[in-house]
């Protein structure tokens, strides 16, 4: 896939379906963040046919099917209304500096009689289902798992939208509105995903650098005491080996206390890729 004038082009140089939103706002002020978003929909049609719904007051720049089909509803170079009350490493009102990618995907799951069943009902077979902890959240759940061809569509889009836009990072619609959102959710593979798509491999340790003055602690919390050395001045490099959650295990490559080399926890909103 590769962007031409701000449309999506697929692999033989055709251009992805397209049906204009509505819900569209200015050009985007800086292209620096891809969010990905579950839509919690029956189908990616009805996704398609709610987010070009003038009522809906909402959209996104792609919406991606089960089938790995991709269906775009704003140019890139325009705000799509998907981030909504959202603030991620000092930038406040994400859609002015995001690109927005829906999956079609039902989202959390309830237990109901042995079932697994959508927020409207539906059932989804149990080999659908992912059981995890959401990272935002302290009790496990069911999540509805993402398709090969969904996932692979979604790599090759972000991929492309990366190498048009020089994105920063990527990152989930729960990172910047805890509390108010929770997509993707544990069941998308978000580290791997983000790993691929900014040009490491899976199992290569992420360069990252400190946005701000940063404490480093004994454990993945603020109830762990912090080390000698906090808080980490604002643009410290280090490499993150381990994920909590939130929270990072890092190697500091940077000498912050003299002949002591720190590796312990930071918060990973603070973190940025080099």
């Amino acid at each position: 896939m590769r962007i031409s004038n701000h449309r999506l082009l697929m692999d033989d140089g055709s251009p992805a379906a397209f049906m204009q939103s509505p819900n569209v706002g200015a050009k985007i002020v800086a292209h620096e963040y891809l969010v990905m978003h579950f839509t919690a929909g029956a189908s990616a049609e009805s996704s398609v046919r709610w987010l070009t719904d003038k009522h809906a007051k909402a959209s996104a720049h792609l919406v991606i099917g089960r089938d790995g089909s991709v269906t775009q509803l704003v140019p890139f170079n325009k705000q799509a209304w998907h981030a909504g009350r959202s603030l991620w490493a000092n930038r406040v009102g994400l859609n002015s500096y995001a690109i927005g990618i829906e999956l079609d995907n039902a989202g959390k799951l309830s237990r109901q009689g042995g079932s697994w069943v959508s927020w409207w009902g539906a059932k989804i077979p149990d080999n659908e289902v992912v059981e995890a902890v959401h990272k935002n959240e302290t009790e496990s759940a069911g999540w509805h798992a993402f398709t090969e061809p969904q996932l692979t569509a979604a790599l090759d889009a972000a991929v492309a939208l990366v190498d048009k836009y020089g994105l920063r990072d990527v990152i989930g619609h729960g990172d910047i509105a805890p509390g108010r959102k929770n997509d993707p959710g544990p069941a998308f593979p978000m580290e791997s995903f983000r790993s691929r798509v900014l040009g490491r491999s899976d199992n290569e340790e992420g360069h990252y650098r400190t946005t701000t003055k940063l404490n480093i602690r004994q454990g993945p919390g603020t109830g762990f005491d912090k080390l000698e050395g906090s808080p980490l001045p604002k643009g410290t490099r280090a490499m993150v080996q381990q994920n909590a959650g939130n929270w990072r295990f890092v190697d500091v490559i940077d000498e912050v206390v003299k002949g002591d080399d720190l590796e312990r926890w930071v918060h990973g909103r603070y973190l940025t890729p080099v």
